[in-house]
């Protein structure tokens, strides 16, 4: 009888597991479904200053004029950041430096941005970052725009 009670935990305990992974490939599945989606790790306010620390990697969705951000390893349906373009303002483009390159992807290139008053840094492929720039300057006539 234990045995039996050993065997039931350890393949429900398989089970759930496989179901978790199955649902994070489900949910970017239906983050993708819609297009306009590239890989983009994110780093927010104040961890933004930490060199090689505070990096979260997701997936970025165009979505008019925002961008939504969601987060790779979640089951959230929402998005966990939107950005919108007209608050967003390119301070500087560069390479990642000392612990990001063991944080990002490999073909990384950091992106430091103002959104609103928050600082942030988007770390993208260079294709990704090439349609992020085409987008922000692909504003409605009369929105700012700082691509710098």
């Amino acid at each position: 009888m234990e045995m039996f009670l050993a065997l039931l935990l350890a393949g429900t305990a398989v089970a759930l597991l496989l179901l978790g992974l199955f649902l994070f490939g489900l949910r970017r599945r239906l983050i993708q479904r819609a297009g306009g989606t590239f890989d983009c790790s994110l780093r927010w306010g104040r961890k933004a200053v930490r060199p090689g620390k505070g990096w979260a990697y997701g997936v970025a969705r165009y979505s008019g004029d925002v961008i939504e951000w969601f987060r790779v390893f979640s089951y959230a349906p929402r998005p966990r950041r939107v950005l919108r373009r007209d608050a967003i303002e390119v301070l500087e483009r560069r390479a990642p430096a000392g612990e990001e390159e063991l944080a990002l992807l490999s073909d990384a290139v950091v992106l430091a941005c103002r959104h609103d008053e928050d600082r942030i840094e988007l770390a993208m492929s260079e294709d990704a970052l090439t349609g992020f720039l085409a987008w922000l300057e692909a504003a409605p006539p009369g929105q700012r725009v700082n691509v710098a």
